[in-house]
């Protein structure tokens, strides 16, 4: 298996959650009004499984081992731009928390802050996606043998596994600190 593959099977999930995000985004446009639920399972979705799993792996593995190659120039620019893609959906996420926890404190208008921030994720993450997909992956994989990638999808299962503990672990903590 490449590299590559457990990555964009990620990203298939990303995409059935960015329909229900589009529905939403919809929905609240026709109702004014806002679902907590969903945002905060969305959110929750967005941090822990596109971020820090996700995005995890990409960034503290696949780009950190890219780092130590000899890309072209537009390789390293466009690996950039992935970290900073990455950051942008971290801001939105949280950009969405602040306007549902506004929306539900009183301020209705932050209804239309949520859809912008919803089609925002809507728009955005599919690009992002393509890029990676069909542009820096393929080509990214030049520059691993085939015992290098089987190396790294090692790092990627042992990543997976402590993500559930790290999620509770920061759970407990946020708890703790709120008390």
């Amino acid at each position: 298996m490449q590299v590559r593959a457990p990555l964009m099977i990620e990203h298939r999930l990303i995409e059935k959650m960015l329909k229900l995000v589009k529905d939403e985004s919809v929905m609240i446009k026709q109702t004014k009004d806002v679902n907590a639920i969903f945002i905060d399972n969305m959110v929750d979705f967005v941090r822990v499984y596109a971020d820090q799993t996700h995005h995890g792996k990409e960034e503290a593995i696949l780009f950190r081992d890219l780092a130590n190659k000899h890309m072209t120039v537009d390789e390293s620019k466009l690996m950039q731009e992935l970290v900073d893609e990455h950051t942008l959906g971290r801001k939105t996420a949280k950009e969405l928390v602040d306007a549902k926890n506004k929306f539900f404190s009183g301020d209705k208008s932050a209804a239309g802050v949520i859809v912008g921030k919803l089609d925002l994720l809507v728009e955005f993450y599919p690009r992002h996606i393509a890029k990676e997909d069909k542009i820096f992956f393929p080509s990214m994989m030049k520059y691993f043998t085939d015992v290098q990638q089987q190396e790294m999808l090692d790092k990627f299962w042992s990543f997976d596994r402590q993500m559930i503990h790290r999620k509770y672990e920061d759970l407990v903590q946020h708890i703790t600190e709120t008390r």
